[in-house]
């Protein structure tokens, strides 16, 4: 797509994403029910042997995290069936910044930016019942089988009793350039320190409203919490535009470093600051894959920038 068709492309994309959930100002268009938290990251040896980028080097990097339910919706009970999210930005010494943007699905929905806007326009409540017209839906579960895997792991999934209890994993592929100019293709994944089981049906439905956003303040509050971020090594073969498709389980892991939560953070995001999680900003020693999906992420969140503050991010 050329600039002028990602434009109305990010444009309709929100347009549809709003006719989903409703339109709530001020609140970003998905992901809007979220928390962010404190961190700090330090990498471990075996990062710096895959990439030179600055955060991957082993001092401690200043972070901020976002957990999030997936939806729309800023009042939606959290306990609901959704993805959940996990986005970090990196503070690197320089002044730049890096961000990893995960969700706890183990695929992506759809290949293409186009995709993604039939699939969320088929999603459409009808105005006169509220739901969505499974006609539609089948139709397009049936021209894209490929989005099967993500949808039945959403349904299938507990809601989570902690956003610390989750696994989130990052779907795209990137490429770590080490210092020497080597590259591996890679996808991350983080895991948590203590691992869940989720919660029952009647459990999470019983809980308060927020329970995610109170239980991630008690805990931090008592102690740290952290996950670790593993890189996925691809093989010969391996799918790396195409986020739909999983790696085999038995691809090598690498553990890149550790994510500590020491707190909720209440520093940015406010008096103007604007914060936004774009996993296409890397930094050198990391590179993009050309997956429409990562790159089309972009363009949606300027526009949802610019709906909910105001501002035009730049290029």
């Amino acid at each position: 797509m050329d600039t002028a068709d990602r434009t109305i492309w990010a444009a309709d994309a929100i347009d549809a994403v709003s006719d989903i959930y409703g339109r709530h100002d001020g609140e970003r268009a998905t992901h809007a029910k979220g928390t962010l938290c404190a961190a700090t990251f330090t990498a471990t040896p075996e990062a710096a042997a895959l990439s030179r980028a600055g955060h991957l080097q082993g001092d401690a990097i200043d972070a901020r995290v976002r957990f999030s339910s997936g939806g729309g919706s800023p009042p939606a009970p959290a306990g609901a069936v959704d993805g959940r999210g996990l986005a970090v930005t990196f503070a690197l010494p320089d002044g730049t910044a890096t961000d990893i943007v995960a969700l706890t699905l183990p695929v992506f929905f759809v290949r293409t930016p186009e995709d993604f806007l039939a699939f969320t326009r088929a999603r459409r409540p009808d105005p006169d019942t509220g739901k969505p017209d499974f006609a539609k839906v089948g139709a397009f579960l049936e021209a894209h089988p490929e989005t099967l895997p993500a949808i039945q792991a959403t349904l299938g999934a507990k809601a989570p009793a902690s956003y610390l209890d989750c696994t989130y994993n990052a779907l795209h592929s990137f490429r770590l350039v080490s210092a020497d100019g080597a590259g591996t293709w890679v996808r991350w994944t983080l895991e948590p320190d203590t691992p869940g089981e989720g919660l029952e049906p009647d459990d999470a439905a019983g809980r308060d409203r927020d329970y995610l956003h109170a239980d991630l303040g008690e805990r931090l509050a008592s102690a740290p919490a952290g996950f670790t971020l593993v890189a996925v090594i691809a093989q010969d073969g391996d799918p790396l535009d195409d986020p739909t498709a999983a790696w085999p389980p038995e691809r090598e892991r690498v553990a890149i470093g550790r994510l500590e939560l020491t707190g909720l953070a209440s520093d940015r995001e406010r008096d103007g600051d604007i914060l936004v999680f774009d996993p296409t900003r890397v930094v050198d020693g990391v590179e993009c894959s050309e997956d429409p999906i990562l790159h089309a992420r972009s363009w949606a969140y300027s526009e949802s920038v610019e709906r909910r503050t105001g501002v035009t991010r730049g290029a």
